[in-house]
């Protein structure tokens, strides 16, 4: 194995959330005002914490959210994750295969602890997550394209940035793990490739990540 860690992403990369949370965001904005397609919502928030939308709404339209606007939509969010949710084809494979071969790895995600456990128990990913394998931008000041929430894991995990790799299906998750000096594996099975032509490597079936990495 060529690096000391696996960082994953997790929505769209271990858990398939991304068409749920991102058809009930623009459902949600267009409802409040905003009209928001399904398209725009994957283009400008996916892979982003909550803060990007607060931000980006108030820069296009100069008019806040409203203050319950993350609890109300995390509220639906896992009310369709407990109906809907399911891992992404091939997660729970690379994860036996790591474990089995006794590779470091973790999950650092956009989303917040609530979020990656209420994904992950209900997909069970939870087995292959304690709670010192979760990192979330609420454990840092920023959110990504900022390195902040990769650069937190691999102190966490005691590993030096260049010898982590992190697997991504975002513009701005590649864009994070670039300028925290990682080397970054863009999963295609969701995003076109060229929006993640910053990665050092393009796949699109999880379930030979495993040996891509090797």
């Amino acid at each position: 194995m060529r690096y000391e860690l696996i960082i994953f992403d997790n929505d769209g990369v271990l858990v398939d959330s991304e068409p749920i949370s991102n058809t009930l965001l623009a459902g949600y904005l267009t409802e409040l005002g905003h009209p928001t397609s399904y398209e725009e919502s994957l283009r400008d928030y996916m892979g982003s914490a909550m803060h990007r939308v607060h931000d980006l709404v108030e820069e296009r339209t100069e008019q806040r959210l409203p203050a319950d606007f993350d609890e109300v939509f995390h509220a639906r969010v896992f009310a369709a994750f407990e109906r809907e949710l399911e891992p992404v084809p091939g997660a729970v494979q690379v994860l036996e295969k790591l474990a089995a071969d006794g590779v470091p790895y973790c999950v650092a995600s956009s989303g917040s602890h609530e979020r990656i456990r209420v994904g992950h128990r209900k997909t069970g990913l939870d087995r292959w997550f304690d709670e010192g394998r979760v990192f979330s931008s609420q454990d840092v000041g920023r959110g990504k394209p900022a390195p902040d929430l990769f650069l937190y894991a691999a102190e966490r995990m005691g590993v030096a940035p260049e010898k982590c790799v992190v697997v991504e299906d975002s513009p701005l998750g590649v864009q994070a793990a670039v300028a925290a000096g990682m080397d970054v594996y863009g999963f295609t099975a969701m995003t076109p490739a060229d929006r993640l032509a910053g990665a050092t490597r393009l796949f699109s079936d999880m379930g030979q990540l495993a040996d891509l990495l090797v």
